[in-house]
């Protein structure tokens, strides 16, 4: 493999581009005329303009991407975290170019894209799953006549949704109604299926995902888990390994699950299994992402490992390089995703970055997509870098957290960077005792 072309932007593009240039592979970056400034598009070997800023214009611009791949004869396409990442189609048309796609089978995206199908193929392989609809709900009585089965709270859910989008909390029949239509139409226009269906809400629940590795020779194994329960608007803003206030018993039990639920797809490559777990440590299938996550520093830090380079050696055929006897978790990770955004209401919070001046400390790894003078534009997500701090203990890795964030220096553009201070005050995070309704019921009850 000697040429990759990344279909993605800002941190991701760059990451990967970082272990390209250590494995001598060369880098074909793509990017917007919004984006024509950014460190990702100097830092690849060459770099070509898709189109105008709205990722519908650009980065999700399959025939365009295609024709540049063909054009500069690239061995693989690396497409990242969100855009066409889980386009189970643009995989298809990749390898039907004769370009590898790094990731999994086209089939299992598009078996696992479906959150309906998925719930389906994880109850037949004896995976626990939330109690909920088993197939999708095509009238709001329909919905209402399950949802009085299981009871209330429940989430009403786009089947081909993710990162939060599509999903809706309902806590009576009335929120159910008002919601249903409105969910079924955002689906549509966000996945281009406006199927939707419901599961039961777990009160007080933590989200930890296992990480998940598999080849094409049979071998899958798991890379620990991460605990991704201080979320805003059902997305993450913090994520950490070990999972705090997790037994042994349950931890063990979910990384088996894990696997036996990746070995169920016959899955290969980098993926994620998302559980819901409640207060007595009763765990459920959520979703599985059948991509490399935004979190995967967290992974990469208590193991040691490139998740990258894995990926780049398993989709040339090789074998996984470490069997699960082999893969050890040293010490405590934690990561911020660090977003230009009002750290209040959640709003983002576009501009010029004056000044951006990070603490150079021990223990502290940063993946930023921009550099001082750059500029936040309004057309993708407001994340500009994720700090992953590493040490011996959760304690230690928490003071230097605390340590770090005082000394960071970012002007021009509003950041959630308070936000993250106040929360490392926090006695209930400081003692791990935190769920997925810890920011508001903390900071915005």
């Amino acid at each position: 493999m000697q040429k990759i072309l990344i279909a993605n932007r800002g941190e991701i593009a760059l990451r990967i581009i970082r272990t390209c240039q250590e494995m001598g592979i060369g880098t074909i970056a793509i990017y917007s005329e919004a984006d024509r400034e950014m460190p990702f598009v100097k830092a690849a070997t060459m770099a070509f303009c898709v189109g105008e800023p709205p990722v519908n214009k650009s980065y999700l611009q399959v025939d365009k991407i295609l024709e540049i791949a063909k054009r500069e004869k690239v061995d693989a396409i690396h497409p990242g975290y969100g855009f066409l990442s889980e386009n189970a189609g643009f995989a298809k048309r990749a390898i039907e170019e004769g370009i590898i796609f790094i990731g999994p089978r086209p089939s299992t995206i598009e078996l696992m894209g479906d959150k309906v199908v998925s719930r389906q193929t994880m109850e037949q392989a004896g995976v626990p799953v939330v109690p909920g609809s088993g197939c999708g709900l095509t009238s709001s009585e329909e919905a209402c006549v399950l949802a009085q089965s299981i009871g209330y709270p429940v989430m009403l859910k786009a089947s081909g949704g993710g990162g939060g989008i599509g999903m809706v909390y309902c806590e009576n029949e009335q929120a159910l109604v008002k919601s249903f239509a409105q969910t079924k139409a955002r689906a549509l226009a966000y996945f281009g299926s406006d199927e939707v269906f419901i599961e039961k809400y777990i009160k007080d629940a933590r989200h930890i995902e296992v990480q998940v590795f598999g080849d094409n020779h049979g071998n899958i194994i798991h890379l620990f888990e991460r605990n991704c329960s201080i979320q805003r608007r059902h997305q993450k803003v913090i994520e950490e390994s070990p999972s705090p206030i997790l037994s042994d018993k349950a931890r063990q039990k979910m990384l088996q699950t894990a696997v036996k639920a990746a070995r169920a797809v016959n899955y290969s490559n980098a993926g994620t299994i998302e559980f819901i777990v409640d207060e007595n440590e009763n765990f459920y299938f959520l979703e599985m992402n059948t991509r490399l996550q935004v979190e995967h520093p967290v992974t990469e830090m208590i193991t040691g490992l490139d998740l990258v380079k894995w990926q780049i050696l398993i989709a040339r055929g090789g074998r996984l390089p470490l069997l699960q006897d082999d893969i050890t978790s040293s010490g405590h990770a934690i990561e911020f995703r660090v977003y230009a955004e009002d750290s209040v209401r959640f709003l983002p919070s576009p501009g010029k970055i004056s000044t951006l001046k990070w603490n150079d400390q021990a223990g502290v790894r940063i993946d930023s997509g921009y550099e001082e003078g750059g500029t936040v534009t309004p057309f993708y997500d407001p994340m500009i870098a994720k700090i992953i701090i590493h040490h011996e203990t959760r304690e230690h890795a928490l003071k230097e957290a605390v340590r770090f964030f005082n000394d960071v220096k970012i002007e021009g553009i509003k950041t959630n960077v308070p936000l993250f201070l106040n929360i490392l005050a926090s006695n209930d995070f400081q003692n791990g005792a935190y769920n997925t309704g810890f920011l508001t019921k903390a900071f915005f009850a």
